[in-house]
């Protein structure tokens, strides 16, 4: 079981980053090769040709060299996810977003990489602890574009992280363990 991370913290410390490295330590410990994936540093969508560019015929992006190719190789070798973020201005972080809209283009619909695929997401608010819901309603919506099947979603912020954090591992062992999304407990 291939189970990939991917993650739009820019930082290498803090609350977000806790949490991934729970879910680094379900996922290992449910059974599952883990690699992790940032993406802060890839370049966003440069909407070329007529506003589909390469993307839409071919399933790859024409700016692919920056590191997008391999990243994209990365998903679609991997049997499940987690897509964890922190929460910038309510939304998922930058970094993240521009990935989902590039992936989204050339890995649209029910053939793309994602389909039919596990998905654990995880939103992660600092400061006022606002914004989850939005930032996990627009992983939501990038799931259903791509037809991943989202197994859970989890907000932790300043105030749940002591329990949340035990729910992020057991998620992510569950899904290595083999759960499958809307089995009966």
């Amino acid at each position: 079981m291939n189970y990939l991370v991917i993650s739009g913290n820019p930082k290498r410390a803090g609350l977000c980053f806790s949490l991934m490295e729970e879910v680094l330590r379900g996922a290992r410990e449910g059974g599952a090769s883990v690699e992790v994936l940032t993406v802060e540093k890839l370049e966003r969508c440069h909407v070329c040709g007529d506003g589909w560019g390469s993307c839409r015929e071919r399933h790859s992006c024409a700016f692919g060299a920056d590191g997008f190719d391999a990243a994209q190789e990365a998903v679609r070798a991997a049997d499940q996810f987690c897509f964890i973020t922190p929460v910038y201005w309510w939304e998922m972080a930058e970094g993240l977003k521009s990935f989902f809209d590039r992936l989204r283009r050339c890995e649209f619909g029910e053939h793309g990489a994602l389909s039919g695929k596990q998905v654990l997401l995880v939103a992660s608010p600092g400061g006022t602890g606002n914004g989850m819901l939005n930032c996990l309603e627009q992983m939501d919506r990038f799931c259903r574009h791509t037809g991943a099947v989202i197994f859970d979603y989890i907000g932790a912020n300043r105030w749940n992280h002591d329990y949340k954090r035990r729910a992020v591992y057991a998620a992510a062992r569950a899904m290595a363990e083999g759960r499958r999304a809307g089995e009966t407990v």
